[in-house]
């Protein structure tokens, strides 16, 4: 087995990541919006929470000396719940509005990027060890928040429904699926594209589960909403991680052989 893979400490890219991405960036947008409108703490208090809880679970991350699949997907969480309080609170407490959040938070999305490269020579998202995690980390925060804000300018400055505001993210992630297989397009540009855009995707998707049906949604409420995602992100975890425990098993069979 590859060394530099032993050391990795994120979430391979499979069709099992951007499953389990999208229900995370779900669980984010309910869990953020329960917390702010559900129980009325506000956007303030709620972003002081899910920023606490997004810390704590980076900061285990960050000391853990291998790949835990629950501490990352707990950060992941963290970073869209965070993501979820940053834009609400980028239009409704500061008055910048989505459309100004998307912008500023894109600017802080490519000088991310830009130090990343310019401090390791390239933008490889697998796999990721040393001290280009906290890279790889600030850039899926920002790129979560981004996400975030784009899918309310879409609901909120372009009218679209919930269901079409994941129309046309799922589009675009078609799209991006597309130029992946049938062009040479830089790969890891089209992750970070998928990852913005799976990003309004779920949210979206959390809005058509949560919002009441009169304005396009299910009317689930933030909470059974939250439940049914955590039980369906717990759900593809274990199946994921039994599968490569199975992967592992027949390389070590296969060495001894």
């Amino acid at each position: 087995m590859n060394a530099r893979n032993d050391m990795n400490k994120v979430a391979e890219i499979t069709v099992y990541f951007w499953v389990m991405k999208i229900l995370a960036t779900t669980l984010g947008e309910t869990s953020g919006d329960f917390l702010s409108m559900t129980l009325g703490l506000g956007y303030i208090l709620s972003l002081a929470i899910t920023t606490g809880f997004f810390l704590v679970m980076l900061i285990i991350q960050l000391k853990s000396q291998k790949f835990h699949p629950v501490f990352y997907w707990a950060v992941i969480v963290g970073t869209t719940s965070v993501g979820t309080e940053i834009s609400d609170l980028m239009d409704r407490t500061l008055g910048w509005g989505y459309k100004t959040g998307s912008l500023v938070l894109c600017a802080c999305l490519f000088l991310t990027l830009g130090f990343w490269y310019y401090k390791e020579k390239n933008l490889n998202v697998y796999p990721i060890f040393g001290k280009k995690e906290l890279f790889y980390w600030f850039a899926v925060l920002f790129s979560n928040s981004l996400g975030t804000a784009f899918g309310d300018f879409l609901s909120d400055n372009m009218g679209l429904s919930f269901l079409g505001g994941a129309l046309v993210c799922a589009g675009i992630i078609a799209l991006v699926i597309g130029l992946h297989y049938f062009t040479r397009i830089n790969r890891i540009l089209l992750f970070w594209i998928a990852f913005v855009f799976t990003r309004p995707f779920g949210a979206t998707f959390g809005d058509l589960l949560t919002k009441p049906i009169v304005k396009g949604g299910l009317n689930l409420g933030t909470l059974n909403a939250s439940t049914v995602t955590v039980i369906l992100l717990a759900l593809v975890l274990i199946y994921t991680h039994r599968e490569s425990i199975k992967v592992r098993f027949r390389t070590v069979e296969g060495d001894i052989e």
